[in-house]
């Protein structure tokens, strides 16, 4: 009887410690279950690191080439055009034949001058008879007066001949307008048949001296990325003749404060002014006509280093510009991450990154890029 109660014992006890195996079991597999489960609620986030360097920037613009150097030419106002010798846009050499003028009306004066100096030479010579009169009348008086008007008809003679030699070399020197360097005729105003109307007649631009187009610019930027006077760039220029923009080696000529743009006018919004600056730029091809179509894309890395990190990654409130960063924390059963809301500043940014400046992060941070759900400081989150 007591050995059949101590083996019921026994079989009791392993059957309790059984029990209790299994219920420890169970009890271990619903907290490893409902932890499981409760990770799997949290909000997935995807991340990267920051990484040091400096930002890819661009300074962009366009413009219409305007020639440095340029010549307005017209005729006289009351000469009527003759002949037009060029078209708009042709090229031509100095010397070359532009425009003629009719010269009927210029003829006629200068004829009409001619016949004025014959007149005052016919003068002349009967002042020279009064003199001889006087003479032989032995009128000292008569003879003194005679001879001031022979001197006074002398000036008056030298001065009609002085006119009608600048008038001569006046009609010489304008029936024709001719180039005055190797240039292209950029603008042509005149009509045949008509007189000038104001405008100049044709204008003809110096070719060899180039051309040139300005285009503004962040100051910030321009000397983020370390442009200045003297740098060689690439310049798009679209021409009628080429479907497909040339690309032309420019130079920057000038670069100047500009006026400042400012942002955020709108009603209720704070104004933020945003100093410019104007780059000059210029251009000498042989193919360049002026008028084209312009245009610059300038690439670079910033001068200045720091922290990069996705766009996507930045967010904003009404305290600033902030990002999450992932903080592993210790758990009762095993390590827990959590998002960390950091304030932060940046210094420049582009379509894709943006430099922060902040004293709490480093390379081998992680950064939530994308989140699940909306995230706040503090919240538990699950990587992906």
């Amino acid at each position: 009887m007591e050995l059949g109660k101590g083996l019921a014992d026994q079989r009791r006890k392993r059957i309790l410690q059984f029990v209790f195996m299994v219920f420890m079991g169970m009890l271990l597999l619903f907290t490893l279950f409902s932890n499981t489960l409760q990770s799997l609620t949290l909000p997935k986030v995807t991340t990267e690191q920051p990484k040091q360097g400096g930002i890819a920037l661009s300074i962009e613009g366009s413009g219409i080439l305007q020639p440095i150097a340029e010549a307005k030419l017209s005729g006289s106002n009351d000469w009527k055009v003759q002949q037009i010798h060029v078209k708009e846009g042709e090229r031509v050499k100095k010397g070359q034949k532009l425009i003629a003028y009719d010269n009927v009306a210029a003829r006629q004066e200068i004829e009409l001058e001619v016949t004025n100096l014959e007149k005052q030479r016919i003068e002349q010579q009967n002042l020279q008879d009064q003199f001889i009169q006087s003479s032989i009348e032995e009128d000292e008086l008569k003879l003194r007066s005679a001879k001031r008007e022979i001197e006074k008809g002398k000036l008056d003679i030298a001065a009609q001949e002085r006119k009608i030699n600048e008038m001569k070399e006046r009609l010489a020197k304008d029936q024709m307008l001719t180039a005055p360097f190797d240039g292209i005729v950029t603008k042509l105003n005149a009509v045949e048949g008509l007189a000038s109307a104001g405008e100049p007649d044709v204008i003809v631009s110096n070719s060899s001296q180039g051309y040139r187009f300005d285009v503004g610019a962040d100051a910030k930027r321009l000397s983020s990325i370390g442009i200045s006077v003297g740098e060689r760039i690439e310049v798009e220029v679209q021409t009628d003749e080429e479907q497909q923009a040339s690309v032309i080696e420019g130079i920057i000529e000038e670069i100047t404060n500009a006026e400042p743009m400012i942002e955020g006018a709108t009603e209720g919004a704070e104004t933020v002014t945003v100093p410019q600056k104007m780059i000059r730029i210029k251009l000498i091809n042989a193919k360049l006509k002026g008028g084209e179509q312009a245009r610059i894309n300038i690439e670079n890395n910033s001068l200045d280093q720091g922290l990069l990190v996705s766009n996507e990654a930045v967010h904003q409130d009404r305290e600033g510009m902030y990002v999450f960063v992932v903080e592993e924390q210790p758990g009762a059963l095993g390590n827990v991450f959590v998002a960390r809301k950091v304030n932060i500043k940046f210094s420049e940014r582009n379509d894709k990154e943006t430099m922060i400046q902040t004293d709490s992060i480093y390379e081998q941070d992680k950064i939530i890029l994308k989140s699940s759900e909306p995230l706040q400081d503090g919240n538990r989150v699950r990587l992906e």
